[in-house]
């Protein structure tokens, strides 16, 4: 197919195909989110063999449930997990959560327990991070990752790209199903970060991928967006000054 597909229409086919199939998995349905598939345990474990994650100590992560045996497993290799706060809401953007300060490593890496149990911190506070595990709806064969379309996983990489906490050469990877990898190729922007390593509960495969975004874009981003992110704000404020 030569055509180049918009976003949406990846999504609502990836969901529903993920529904009628019967791989959709808790929570339902799977529209509107980062869905959750049969055999997210299995792509854990494959992730969990690939070098991008043994090499790395810190790693940012997205909150869903497809992923939640992703966050488990780095705290209990020892790895400190970062997470954004939703929608990078309040000063302190992220949550760390430190496998040395945390007991209970299963209430933590869940969405609501995430916020009770890990130590919410200023991007100024967040280590340098190895490796960026993201949830997606679908993903292409080049590395074209689809989200859920409110744009703050590639915002929360170029937070992280502007302060000099990730670079070119930190690995972007996803866990997805084999149903949400697709051939078609659908319009990627240039503030889209692309998956240098796509992981599925049956295989692995690392998509050539082109450079990443350097950075925020300020002219993709909204008067409203800016004035509901303090983040933003600082960083905006940071730029102006020199």
């Amino acid at each position: 197919m030569s055509e180049t597909l918009e976003k949406t229409a990846v999504r609502e086919r990836v969901w529903d195909d993920l529904e009628v199939s019967g791989e959709a998995r808790f929570p339902f349905p799977p529209h509107g989110r980062i869905p959750n598939f049969a055999g997210a345990d299995d792509a854990a474990d494959r992730l969990a063999e690939q070098s991008e994650w043994e090499r790395a100590t810190a790693i940012k992560a997205n909150p869903d449930a497809p992923q939640l045996l992703v966050r488990r497993r780095a705290l209990r290799e020892g790895k400190t997990v970062y997470m954004a706060v939703p929608r990078l809401r309040d000063e302190k953007c992220f949550l760390k959560l430190d496998p040395d300060e945390l007991t209970d490593y299963d209430a933590a890496t869940t969405v609501s327990g995430s916020s009770d149990h890990g130590e919410q911190v200023g991007p100024d506070e967040v280590d340098r991070v190895d490796l960026i595990v993201s949830g997606s709806v679908a993903v292409t064969k080049a590395g074209g990752r689809i989200g859920k379309g409110e744009g703050y996983s590639d915002l929360e990489y170029a937070v992280l790209r502007d302060l000099g906490l990730v670079n070119d050469s930190t690995p972007v990877a996803t866990t997805v199903h084999e149903r949400q990898v697709i051939d078609d190729p659908v319009a990627i922007g240039s503030h889209d970060v692309a998956m240098d390593l796509v992981v599925t509960p049956d295989r692995t495969f690392r998509p050539e991928t082109d450079d990443q975004p350097a950075g925020i874009d300020w002219d993709l981003l909204e008067d409203e967006r800016l004035a509901e992110i303090p983040v933003l704000r600082r960083l905006r404020e940071r730029y102006s000054s020199h």
